[in-house]
């Protein structure tokens, strides 16, 4: 297993290694928590030497998904070097059906992911559900709690930037690792985001199942990659947020936030 440079990895050394647990924990845990089989990670100097400490090996976490992407055998012909992620993510892109330009930014293409996710989730929902949902994102009642109108309010949400998109991005991403771990993001202990990706659990659970079923992706790699890329959208928007100097702002304000008690 060697790092290949990539440019749409590389801002993986700029992160907290606590940042960095989730995307460690898809990479060489299965969903029972048991190791998984194919990876090299754990197998590696750095990681035996500062392990926990994940960003001083960032480069060979950036590696194992880069290997995890890649077909075997031409890794061998590559000395033991995968793919590059863009390629990993428009392979994940095609298997969920998403559709993408492309000139699409890998960026554009993480949000395009995860607008996929949460549409198929909102559509699953129970109404009960859906306004639930909506008072946790504080969407006023203003707004129809239909699932074409929260999702299209949700997109706005998206788009805008700032606290709602990462509160947002942090919930999908969450709910994804609830839904094939068991468990969320440990940094996302807020009780808001906790019961909102209770909420969106079981529907994304069960449109994770309907992909693995339907479009026959149950392969051990794509059950790696389409978390970790989930991951990797996740924490690139948290990078923007830092370069912007926003990041410490929004996370108190999501310590702190005050979300609407629901109605009886």
């Amino acid at each position: 297993m060697a790092y290949r440079e990539d440019p749409h990895l590389r801002f993986l050394e700029d992160m907290d290694s606590e940042d960095l647990n989730g995307l460690v924990h898809c990479l060489i845990k299965d969903k029972d928590g048991s190791p998984r089989l194919t990876e090299e990670l754990t197998g590696s100097e750095k990681y035996k030497k500062y392990h926990p400490d994940h960003q001083k090996y960032w480069q060979e976490i950036a590696a194992e998904i880069q290997c995890f992407g890649a077909n075997s055998l031409a890794t061998l012909f590559r000395g033991g070097k995968g793919v590059l992620y863009e390629e990993i993510l428009r392979d994940v892109a095609d298997k969920l059906k998403i559709s993408y330009k492309k000139s699409d930014e890998p960026k554009d293409i993480e949000e395009k992911l995860l607008m996929r996710l949460l549409y198929e989730s909102v559509n699953k929902m129970t109404p009960d559900q859906l306004k639930e949902l909506g008072h946790e994102f504080s969407l006023s009642d203003a707004v129809s709690y239909s699932p074409e109108a929260l999702f299209a309010a949700f997109q706005v949400i998206f788009k805008a930037g700032g606290f709602k998109s990462y509160q947002l991005t942090l919930t999908i991403v969450n709910t994804v690792m609830r839904s094939i771990f068991g468990h969320g993001l440990k940094l996302a202990g807020n009780a808001a985001l906790m019961r909102a990706a209770s909420i969106m659990t079981g529907p994304i659970g069960w449109t994770l199942t309907g992909l693995w079923t339907a479009w026959d992706i149950a392969g051990p790699a794509t059950r790696v990659t389409i978390p970790a890329v989930a991951q990797v959208a996740f924490l690139r928007k948290k990078h923007e947020l830092m370069m912007q100097g926003l990041i410490k702002e929004i996370n108190e304000e999501l310590k702190n936030k005050k979300f609407p008690k629901k109605e009886d």
